[in-house]
């Protein structure tokens, strides 16, 4: 398995196509190639890639799917409005001690899933707390989270436990994006600019952690709080959700800093959309940041694997607490 000193000198490579462009491995390097001048565009060692965005149409051969599978590189294919249609990723599958367990214990499933929760939760109440100059109507918001995050450990089953993250996330939502003319958070909906870039965050996000809990062999479709589904990954649905904090942070921050330009946004049958020039702009704001804290993504992988497999208490199981 990847060590963390390994891990740490892994990078994000993400690649956009137009006609004349073309993906080769040469010399364990990935190369991009502009077809017409025959000029190198980027060249990046396969040793030190820890999964590549593909962005449009590209043409991949055989012989690029077997270089990315020795090197255990993930492709990530997305559509020109940056959502992802199809992952190619490594295959591990051989930890059958592990699946065997993730299939097993339900009961210590709903413990985990409240752990998750809590820790989601908890992230929330420390960016509202970071706002500043509360209204007192902000201040009941908190306080309101802090009455939903204590209701976590006393719940009673899977659909009371989603009921609390529903009702908690809401109010977050409400509070933290008070100023930035938000609707309310509808997921894959695409009905105003910040829930487009809220999904775009979240699938970038999304894709990072797979591609770690991939490392270790766990069945992503078999998840402890999002239960199973078809074609729903939801092991990393599960994981995701300590660490949505980093994606709303980075989206209210990049805001504030008029980073966000309505003109780069079209709207087309009920859905808004970003424009193909600016696509590297946002993509750029979403992974710097996932890249930021990429090193206590992986120790989080880690030490869940750890504790999963060694059936430890759920106080060792790991936290995600966002820096403030």
């Amino acid at each position: 398995m990847m060590s963390r000193p390994d891990f740490m000198s892994k990078e994000i490579v993400f690649l956009e196509s137009d006609k004349s462009k073309k993906i080769k491995f040469r010399n364990s390097n990935l190369v991009l190639v502009d077809e017409g001048s025959g000029k190198t565009l980027l060249q990046q060692s396969c040793y030190k890639i820890f999964v590549v965005f593909i962005c449009g149409d590209f043409s991949i051969t055989s012989r690029l799917i077997k270089s990315a599978k020795k090197f255990e590189i993930p492709l990530i294919f997305l559509n020109y409005n940056l959502k992802p249609y199809l992952s190619i990723l490594p295959e591990n599958k051989g930890n059958f001690l592990l699946r065997k367990k993730q299939y097993s214990d339900i009961k210590r499933d709903f413990e985990i899933a409240k752990h998750l929760v809590e820790n989601k939760i908890g992230n929330q109440i420390a960016l509202m707390q970071s706002l500043r100059y509360k209204t007192p109507r902000e201040k009941a918001s908190v306080k309101r989270a802090k009455g939903f995050l204590l209701q976590v450990q006393s719940s009673h089953s899977s659909q009371e436990l989603l009921g609390i993250e529903g009702s908690a996330s809401k109010t977050f939502f409400e509070t933290y994006f008070k100023n930035m003319e938000f609707k309310g958070r509808k997921p894959r909906c695409k009905n105003d600019i910040l829930n487009l870039l809220l999904d775009i965050g979240y699938h970038y996000l999304f894709n990072f952690i797979e591609a770690n809990l991939e490392l270790y062999g766990f069945d992503t479709y078999c998840g402890v709080y999002h239960k199973f589904f078809f074609q729903r990954k939801s092991l990393v649905c599960d994981i995701i959700e300590p660490f949505r904090c980093i994606i709303d942070r980075r989206l209210r921050k990049s805001f504030n800093l008029n980073q966000i330009n309505p003109d780069d946004f079209g709207f087309k049958n009920g859905q808004y959309f970003i424009k193909r020039e600016f696509n590297k702009k946002y993509t750029k704001i979403f992974l710097k940041e996932i890249l930021k804290h990429k090193e206590p993504i992986f120790l989080y992988a880690q030490t869940y694997y750890r504790s999963f497999v060694k059936d430890k208490g759920i106080k060792d199981y790991p936290r995600f607490d966002l820096r403030i």
